[in-house]
């Protein structure tokens, strides 16, 4: 059976921009259900797990089609997650190397970067995710889903990821999504996405 992750933190670490009380829901008990819904299913069709968790999105087609869907939200219920709470950390840690220059090229600067994922962030419409991706050429681009679709499924690697669903926010922020926003600003962290660039 696929395993949750455990943050790379604690629950009140990323306070005061994301509270112990969202976090620790967030974490074990709306990832927690996209996990278990997903073993569960998986099980119903004496699935092996002989791929990755993120490999799984490539193999959909070996499940019956009336499984399919629901395979795929709660899977990327569990990746989704998986992106954003990597994408934080109690300090903030801007991109280097590699992946500074390739944002300066594509944006002109970090904080063009930023202005333009806060935009498309606040164009997501209902429950979706704002990523920063690279694709096989490492080129750069900023990407929306609705729900629970995942970069994985587009072949990106994600490099960070955002949640925009209600869940995520709104015990702290109630409708303010660009004050959400610019506090998750204040935690990014880009040591992993270094890494997963280089």
């Amino acid at each position: 059976m696929y395993k949750l992750n455990e943050l790379p933190y604690s629950y009140e670490a990323l306070e005061p921009y994301i509270d112990t009380h969202t976090l620790g829901l967030h974490h074990n008990k709306h990832q927690k259900n996209y996990l278990n819904n997903l073993n569960k299913i998986l099980k119903r069709n004496n699935y092996s797990y002989n791929y990755s968790i993120e490999e799984l999105v490539h193999h959909i087609n070996e499940f019956p089609l009336n499984e399919r869907e629901d395979i795929l939200f709660n899977l990327g219920g569990v990746l989704n997650h998986n992106i954003y709470f990597n994408s934080m950390k109690a300090i903030k840690i801007l991109p280097s190397g590699d992946l500074e220059e390739a944002i300066n090229k594509k944006y002109g600067s970090y904080e063009k970067f930023l202005e333009n994922f806060k935009n498309a962030a606040l164009l997501i419409k209902g429950s979706g995710y704002t990523f920063l991706v690279a694709d096989k050429n490492k080129d750069l681009k900023i990407l929306n889903v609705p729900n629970q679709e995942t970069p994985y499924m587009f072949d990106y690697i994600p490099l960070i990821g955002l949640d925009m669903w209600e869940h995520a926010y709104y015990i702290n922020y109630k409708n303010n999504k660009s004050e959400y926003i610019d506090n998750f600003f204040e935690i990014i962290n880009f040591d992993n996405a270094n890494k997963l660039y280089n």
